[in-house]
């Protein structure tokens, strides 16, 4: 097959200028350089200046995390010349400048690769663990097949998302890495974590956000509805509500996050598609089952 070439995509609320700048810098700085570079301003009004070569897109409005993918997978695919599209945090920074040939050798080696995770490390070099996409998982450094990935810095090969489509929409964000790789796992692909691709990104704690109580479990109810067998939905949803209840120590979490689990009840989060046993077996021998 022809090298692989990557498109890369940036989500930015225009909050982080510098940190913007830097990471396009590092971007161009990549030995094997990419084929597209496309900043998309989600809600920003407009974009900073941007370096030569970089596309910038203006969203008038917030479409979340999941919306902004979705509008930067459009454009590069208009391009017509990208096959791996890499998703990048606006406050990330490539400190390696061999990530895009990696990945493409990742790639070109094997054809049903459909998504790469990269390993997330704070400036100290430290990875948190929930950024470590496994379960019981004490080291960073090992890699190989998983069932989710990170949000961060992955890749996603362009072919998988032709078949599956795209980031899935209302979720704004929070569950939606999970809910693209289950439908590409799902779809006979495969998932890698890769410690070797390094993205350096501030350690933070996704809860300093008042409204994630609330999106992470009005998404996890969506996730289970959307991609889950009807007997495991709730099993799953059963275990996240016990692991939330011994987890949380703040009152006003756990009421957001109630009200957040009655919201995905009662709302739709796209069309229901549920994944064969199949692909429950082959998540369980990758030692995640789709129950936690």
């Amino acid at each position: 097959m022809a090298r692989p070439r990557v498109g890369v995509a940036v989500l930015t609320m225009g909050t982080r200028p510098a940190e913007l700048r830097a990471l396009l810098d590092a971007v161009a700085g990549q030995d094997e350089p990419a084929s597209r570079i496309v900043v998309v301003g989600n809600g920003t009004g407009s974009l900073p200046e941007l370096p030569e070569g970089v596309t910038g897109v203006e969203l008038p409005e917030n479409r979340g995390v999941s919306g902004g993918r979705n509008v930067a997978i459009e454009t590069l695919r208009s391009f017509g010349d990208v096959d791996i599209v890499v998703d990048l945090d606006d406050d990330g920074l490539l400190v390696d400048t061999d990530v895009f040939r990696r990945l493409a050798d990742l790639y070109e080696a094997d054809p049903r690769l459909g998504i790469v995770s990269f390993r997330i490390a704070d400036e100290t070099g430290e990875t948190q663990r929930r950024h470590v996409p496994r379960l019981g998982a004490k080291d960073p450094l090992r890699g190989g097949e998983v069932t989710t990935f990170l949000g961060g810095g992955h890749g996603l090969s362009m072919p998988m998302l032709d078949r599956i489509g795209g980031w899935p929409e209302d979720f704004f964000f929070t569950h939606e890495e999970t809910d693209l790789a289950w439908r590409a796992l799902d779809a006979g692909w495969k998932v890698l974590y890769a410690p070797e691709l390094l993205l350096q990104h501030p350690r933070t704690s996704p809860a300093r956000h008042a409204v994630y109580y609330r999106m992470t479990a009005r998404n996890r109810v969506w996730l289970a509805k959307r991609n889950l067998p009807v007997p495991l939905v709730p099993v799953y949803l059963g275990v996240w509500t016990l692991l939330t209840l011994a987890r949380t120590r703040s009152l006003p979490g756990l009421k957001a996050w109630f009200g957040g689990f009655a919201e995905g009840v009662r709302r739709s989060g796209g069309p229901r598609s549920p994944m064969r046993w199949a692909t429950v077996l082959r998540m369980t021998r990758l030692g995640r089952p789709p129950v936690i």
